[in-house]
């Protein structure tokens, strides 16, 4: 059962995504915070699995408070869930200690996936942001894509186009392979380049 820490500013928002996760059966909420102060005091005391955490919130807002809990709890994980998918919301974020970023518009089952994935160790972000957190990288690396031994054709091919900040969606239509083909292909690739996430898969590429 995956623990949830819920912090929003907003009840309405607090009350659709308790719904959320409690219609599912490996999701339970451990708490409800509204400010970053009490969700700092609440991450200490609940030491949920994935705490949900808003950027803008009276007080303490949610870029201190995440940097807070991780000072205190270096393991936990934050995944911010936020209507700002700017840089100046993003970066901060990420410079804090935020394991994953999502968007308020993002489908249910997007974040439900990301919840998930925050509790296994993985970096959930929106499409959009990671797309763009990509080809920032990418845009300071210089040179083809890596030619990394012990890889697949299909395997590189998936790469590439990762390295170029294709979603899985784009990648499969580019390759005219299944979405989940696509999945298996990107969790081969992190485990054989020891790279966390996709960015620094992309990363790794071009290094």
């Amino acid at each position: 059962m995956i623990r949830v820490l819920l912090v929003d500013d907003q009840p309405l928002i607090r009350a659709g995504l308790r719904m959320l996760c409690e219609a599912e059966p490996d999701l339970t909420v451990a708490g409800e915070a509204d400010n970053g102060r009490d969700a700092v005091t609440l991450a200490a005391r609940l030491t949920p699995d994935v705490i949900v955490m808003d950027l803008r919130m009276p007080g303490v807002d949610g870029i201190t408070a995440t940097g807070r809990i991780l000072a205190e709890r270096p393991g936990a994980r934050v995944l911010v869930l936020t209507t700002f998918g700017d840089d100046d919301h993003l970066y901060p974020a990420l410079t804090a200690g935020a394991c994953g970023f999502l968007l308020k518009d993002a489908p249910p089952a997007e974040l439900l996936d990301g919840i998930r994935r925050a509790a296994a160790g993985d970096s959930p972000f929106s499409q959009d942001v990671l797309r763009r957190l990509v080809r920032r990288a990418v845009d300071a690396r210089v040179g083809e894509p890596k030619r990394i031994p012990g890889l697949t054709t299909r395997e590189r091919d998936v790469l590439e186009l990762v390295a170029e900040g294709l979603s899985n969606t784009e990648i499969a239509e580019r390759l005219h392979i299944g979405v989940t083909t696509v999945k298996t292909h990107v969790t081969s690739l992190m485990a054989k380049t020891d790279s966390p996430n996709r960015v620094r898969l992309a990363l790794y590429a071009r290094s």
